[in-house]
């Protein structure tokens, strides 16, 4: 017989430590790539190129189209024109590259001295004919992933704010409708336009890798729900149309300062949904767009179901242990609450920052699937110090430690198994299909153990500890 436990309200706490993350001008890393038609200028002292440096060194295969404007002693002191020197380094750009657009990446540097970027791009813009965007991702903020936070909201300024005439033309030239309408008649795309059902214009932000957008916008496809645009898109030409009244959705947590941005800049409405990452926060994340827009969700249920029987040889892996998050990149609530679903027990949530009206819905999921699952809710530690959780993770034992890279050494020195956030978020984990990636690195270090096990390393390891 089991007694049924006494739903449990999420505890929040917050430490205020140190923030042990990245710095967020390494979201050149991946938006370069996503925006194919763009050129990314950081200006910053020698410091950040070498951040980037290091950050970009894993991408030794992409065409790198950023930048750095170093900033030397006589720019600080002020003594040096700032506006000839970025207007020289930005014709420089427009000459080797032609970039439809310039984002400029602002650093702690630029910040602590004021540098007044925001004045001069709109000059600066007129002048070279290249639109160039602020975005201020610089160190002072929360965590490395909030740099695309920062990008992406400064991005909404350009967006237009209605339809031009040849709009036609333009979703014609859409390199997701291409794919979508490849080797189809026009007559086709035609009818099937009219399967959409009759709902005011949807845009989705955040930044994925363009299968895993085809991905998700075929989701919402079946049931008649029509995606207008991604901010970003593909290319800074093709930035969808945002009008005031439109319906916004984000695909990541961390992306807070996008929403309030679309909300209040462009008098968007957003869908306060949980994030499409494992097959429950899709599921989810789907029938809240269909509610909003009175549509009946069709098949979910049977979908959802069909990608947990396929995830069951990862999920026999993780039922029954526990899991503990030091706090990195942000995803770490939506990931605690897939990680939950697949018969964990998750300790302590820690987390560098925490918007709660953005995260309510995913908030609201995990609480409810703790209760579900039949174990106590995390505590949620916003801000954590990370002597404390070193100590708590001392006392708890977990099975498996989700933490920055600074830290997994060592913890894996003390026989505590490890996972590096970092890859979490560069991994393809949104939608349905992309479940078995997520449960592909979180059970790495148990299956490297239990590897270690069957060639009698772990008795070896023991005799020499004696020793």
């Amino acid at each position: 017989m089991t007694v049924a436990q006494t739903p449990q309200a999420l505890d929040f706490e917050c430490e205020t430590g140190n923030y042990h993350t990245f710095c967020p001008i390494s979201c050149v890393a991946w938006l370069y790539q996503k925006i194919e038609d763009s050129f990314f200028l950081v200006i910053g002292t020698k410091t950040c190129g070498y951040f980037l440096q290091n950050a970009m060194g894993v991408m030794i295969f992409a065409e790198p189209r950023y930048a750095m404007a170093e900033l030397e002693e006589g720019d600080i002191s002020a003594k040096l024109n700032d506006y000839e020197e970025l207007k020289r380094l930005c014709l420089q750009i427009k000459r080797d590259r032609n970039p439809s657009v310039i984002v400029w990446i602002g650093t702690c540097t630029t910040e602590i001295i004021k540098m007044d970027l925001e004045g001069l791009a709109p000059k600066l813009e007129s002048e070279i004919g290249i639109p160039i965007v602020v975005a201020r991702a610089n160190g002072l903020d929360y965590a490395f992933t909030q740099g695309e936070d920062t990008v992406l909201a400064a991005m909404a300024h350009k967006c237009p704010k209605e339809a031009p005439q040849v709009e036609e033309e333009k979703q014609e030239r859409n390199a997701i409708t291409k794919l979508l309408n490849f080797g189809r008649q026009k007559e086709e795309v035609a009818a099937e336009e009219s399967d959409y059902a009759d709902h005011p214009p949807l845009v989705l932000f955040g930044s994925l890798p363009d299968p895993v957008v085809t991905n998700l916008t075929l989701e919402l496809k079946k049931q008649g729900i029509k995606v207008s645009g991604w901010l970003p898109a593909k290319r800074y030409t093709e930035l969808p149309v945002i009008e005031e009244g439109y319906y916004v959705a984000g695909v990541n947590p961390f992306l807070s300062r996008t929403a309030t941005t679309l909300m209040r800049r462009r008098k968007c409405k957003l869908i306060g949904a949980p994030f499409p990452i494992g097959p429950d926060g899709t599921r989810a994340w789907i029938e809240k767009m269909c509610s909003v827009f009175g549509i009946e969700p069709k098949g979910l249920a049977e979908r959802e179901a069909k990608i947990w029987e396929s995830l069951e040889d990862y999920i026999q892996l993780l039922r029954g242990k526990s899991v503990f998050f030091m706090g990195d990149n942000l995803l770490e609530v939506s990931l605690a609450r897939f990680l939950v679903r697949c018969g964990m027990t998750c300790h302590e949530i820690g987390i560098p920052y925490m918007d709660k009206r953005y995260q309510k819905a995913e908030l609201a999921l995990l609480e409810q699937t703790c209760h579900e699952m039949g174990v106590p809710t995390p505590k949620i530690i916003e801000k954590p110090d990370n002597f404390n959780q070193i100590q708590r993770i001392y006392d708890l034992k977990p099975d498996l430690v989700i933490t920055g890279m600074a830290h997994a050494n060592p913890l894996e020195a003390r026989g505590i198994n490890t996972k590096w956030s970092v890859e979490f978020t560069f991994a393809q984990m949104h939608g349905f299909t992309n479940a078995r990636d997520i449960l592909e690195l979180a059970t790495r270090p148990l299956r490297r153990n239990n590897s270690l096990k069957d060639l009698g390393w772990d008795k070896l390891v023991k005799e020499e500890a004696k020793v």
